[in-house]
Order: C-alpha cells, then structure tokens, then sequence
C-alpha cells in the first residue's frame, strides 16, 4: 500500500485497544496513533493526532459513542472517517452513529483480514462498507408510514446523479458505477461530489441512510 492511514482505537476495555492495535500495526500502510478509554478524550486526541480513521466503541460509561461521533464531525473539519465497533449488529446504537456521521461499522467478533479491509474501505471513501448490513438496519429503524416515493424532489437531484446514488445503495464502488453507466471515473467521481453536496451528506454511508429513510431507495 502506498499510502499510510493513521488509526485512533476508542474502547473503554483495555483488552479490545489491544488487540485492535496488534491488528492493526502489523500492516505496513496503517500505524495506531492513540488510544482512548472513553468517547470523551477522542475529539482532544484525534485533535493532536490528526487521524484518519477513528474505530469507535457505542457504549462507554461517560460519552458513548454516538455523542462522541458527532462531537467529532461537528468539531473537525476535515473530520476523520469513524468506524463503529459493536457487540451485536442490530444494535440500536449502530444505526445512531450511522446517522450522526460514522462510515460504517464492524462486530467485535469480525476477523482481522476484514477488519483491516474496513479501515481502508472507510479511509479510502469510495466504496460503502456492507450495504446489506445498513439496509437491514434501516429495515428496522425506519418508520415505513413516513417513507414518500422518490422522497428526495426537494435536493434537485439530476437523474444522472440519481442513477448513482441508487447504484451506491447497491455498494457499487466508483470504478464499479463507471462501468455499469459507461461513463468515466472521474466523470462518476464528480457526479458522487455534486449529490453528497446537494444531500449535505458527509459521505456515502450518510446519503444511503437518507435515500432509504426518504423512499427513494427501496427497502424491500
């Protein structure tokens, strides 16, 4: 890999920052640059560290990790990609985070390969880290009385640009949205920027999230 990315580990048992960390260092492109016990040191930490991807713990005794995520993308700008880490998928507080600005996220149980193919997934921000995951999630969450068909007219939305938010839904990469459209990389590249703009979205995850709480993408 030819470029490093700079981890914090926020859990508040010192066993799980461990092996995280031990996971983690022993790839050559990532390095741990902090840790923290609770969601309360991580804006000071990420602030002295500049990382780029943040793992975060949901439940911590002070500030769990939802309040923590959002302290963070308010505070930063730019602000560090955060990747949840839970003990059960369909915790309430997995699809909280995902709504207060966390890239995706990762059970504690998930095997190392796939925990370090997330953090470059997250770092790298072109591709949606387990799509059908967050679906399943916003399954369970979204209040299916309040979905409008095609509920996004208010973003002005192009229909090139919605072509490609519904293929992100799908978890389609940039390359992968190039391809099925026939179009350019960095034409698709640019089409991603426009929407997450219009969306106010601070990434994929979060224009997903709002194209399934809206009804323009599909639950079922």
């Amino acid at each position: 890999m030819s470029v490093d990315i700079s981890v914090v580990v926020v859990d508040d048992e010192p066993l799980i920052r461990s092996g995280l960390r031990a996971i983690i260092d022993a790839e050559p492109d990532l390095t741990v640059v902090g840790e923290a016990g609770d969601g309360a040191e991580v804006l000071p930490l990420v602030r002295r560290t500049g990382a780029d991807v943040v793992l975060m713990d949901v439940r911590m005794p002070a500030l769990d990790g939802i309040q923590a995520t959002r302290l963070l993308l308010d505070a930063l700008d730019p602000a560090p990609r955060v990747l949840v880490v839970t003990t059960f998928e369909n915790d309430d507080y997995v699809y909280d985070a995902l709504r207060a600005g966390a890239s995706g996220f990762l059970l504690k149980r998930t095997p190392p390969d796939d925990i370090i193919a997330a953090i470059r997934t997250v770092a790298g921000s072109e591709s949606l880290l387990f799509p059908e995951a967050i679906r399943t999630l916003a399954l369970a969450h979204v209040d299916q009385q309040e979905r409008k068909p095609a509920g996004l007219g208010q973003y002005d939305l192009t229909d090139r640009e919605q072509e490609v938010l519904r293929l992100m839904a799908k978890g389609l990469s940039n390359a992968e949205i190039a391809g099925e459209l026939v179009l350019g990389l960095q034409t698709i590249k640019t089409h991603v920027a426009n929407l997450l703009a219009k969306l106010g979205a601070r990434d994929r995850t979060q224009a997903v999230i709002l194209a399934y709480e809206s009804g323009f993408v599909p639950l079922q």
